[in-house]
């Protein structure tokens, strides 16, 4: 912003960004056309590469490190895995319906359930017994439609480390403490979802699993803590919008030794972004027993086995766009003399997350502009991604690309026929700087590298 005199508002509603995410083609309503599919969304042109940055983002942020290594596991395993992880037996919600307007909800974060025993949306005391629901989604394998062919829809990727430990390992050599990186989808049956792409009932997950020896837990814990705060540091999150929320003995999960949320301020509150949990050896413990196999790691330097602890980091994919979306959405607001608002949108998010890198504009829609353009556009696209925008006047062009957060505009005009030029346009404050055409591609990577 070049102006003191501007005023910014930053995001007060969910709905606004769920409207500028329809309008600009970041995310859409599944099954749209069919009245919609609900807690279930698709990610529109600009929503599927922004996604995309974000996973990459974190997926170099963890495997760029020395005894780091990653998998794609299936999202299909053998159902014995959820028996020994526990997710047969204990995933699962205490559900509670109310007879009267029959709304389902859950018994354990409904403030009027808790304190009154009522319903949350009409008041009722006519409520059944709260009962257990399980959150994994069944489905058949094979032919045969009986018990012998249930599986289940992975609620979660971690398993997939647990399972593949000990392939991870000899196959990359790597010494204890190593981890294994994923990113996948994983499914749960919600009960409460909503809140846009915060809660949904298909989402994915960008979780590693840290392998450390016993005794090395509690530093290799505060050791991703700090890391994992950094990661949100470096991509601009502000840092009055993250806290760290620790577990209290009747939050932690039934395997963990201590965990610690990272939440993030969105419009509808504090909520968990990402968990790092001390998962202790409880996981490849399990899988030993459960499978016969035998996880143990062996420290040929010390001759001895262990079966090693974990450190977890586990962060939904969607929950991460959603809050760089929020962190990123501005309206700079300048009143005239007159009293009339002009309001700019902004989404101020950093150029590796930006589904666009740079917009070419010719200045008119004359053949020797266009061709111009058409030429830069075609180098820009060798190194970034880049849009091609013709429509409309400049000014409109302009506000289009700062609504979805664009940090470069390069304008092809008159002069540019003569000195081979363009005028380079800054997101952020507006400055407009002269650079050869030649020399573009440079100007931009050096400009998103100081960023």
């Amino acid at each position: 912003m070049s102006d003191s005199s501007v005023k910014v508002r930053r995001l007060s509603d969910l709905q606004t960004l769920v409207s500028l995410s329809k309008r600009r083609g970041f995310v859409f309503q599944s099954s749209e056309i069919y009245g919609g599919l609900n807690s279930c969304w698709d990610y529109g042109p600009l929503g599927s590469q922004m996604k995309l940055n974000v996973k990459l983002a974190w997926w170099k942020a963890m495997t760029r490190r020395p005894n780091m290594c990653g998998i794609d596991a299936s999202i299909l395993m053998h159902p014995m895995v959820w028996k020994a992880s526990g997710h047969v037996d204990g995933f699962s919600d205490p559900l509670v319906d109310c007879k009267d307007c029959k709304t389902r909800f859950r018994s354990d974060n409904t403030d009027s359930y808790i304190n009154e025993k009522k319903c949350p949306e009409c008041g009722s005391k006519n409520l059944s017994e709260p009962r257990n629901f399980n959150l994994m989604f069944k489905t058949l394998m094979g032919p045969v439609d009986d018990a012998g062919s249930v599986i289940y829809l992975r609620p979660e990727t971690a398993q997939g480390h647990f399972v593949n430990f000990l392939n991870c390992q000899t196959t990359t050599r790597y010494k204890v403490p190593f981890g294994i990186a994923a990113i996948g989808k994983s499914f749960r049956n919600e009960i409460t979802p909503g809140n846009f792409v915060f809660r949904t009932r298909e989402f994915e997950q960008m979780e590693m699993q840290y392998f450390v020896r016993p005794g090395e837990d509690e530093k290799a814990f505060e050791m991703w803590k700090e890391i994992r705060w950094s990661f949100y540091s470096k991509f601009g999150i502000r840092k009055e919008n993250l806290r760290f929320h620790p577990h209290g003995p009747t939050e932690l999960a039934h395997y963990a030794k201590a965990a610690f949320d990272v939440q993030y301020l969105f419009p509808m509150g504090w909520s968990e972004l990402e968990g790092i949990h001390n998962r202790s050896n409880f996981d490849l413990t399990q899988h030993t027993k459960f499978s016969g196999k035998s996880l143990e790691y062996f420290d040929e330097a010390a001759k001895e086995k262990f079966i090693p602890y974990v450190i977890e980091t586990a962060v939904g994919c969607d929950r991460l766009f959603l809050a760089f979306l929020c962190d990123a959405y501005r309206e700079e607001v300048t009143v005239d003399e007159k009293g009339q608002e002009d309001v700019r949108v902004v989404l101020g998010l950093h150029p590796e997350i930006s589904p666009v890198k740079i917009a070419v504009m010719p200045l008119s829609k004359k053949e020797e502009l266009m061709n111009i353009a058409n030429k830069v556009y075609s180098q820009l696209s060798e190194d970034f991604a880049a849009q091609y925008d013709e429509s409309g006047s400049i000014g409109k062009r302009y506000r289009r690309q700062d609504e979805v957060g664009t940090p470069y505009c390069a304008t092809v005009d008159f002069d540019t026929i003569n000195d081979q030029c363009v005028t380079v346009r800054h997101r952020d404050t507006m400055k407009q700087d002269r650079v050869k055409i030649s020399e573009l591609n440079d100007y931009v990577r050096k400009g998103m590298k100081e960023f």
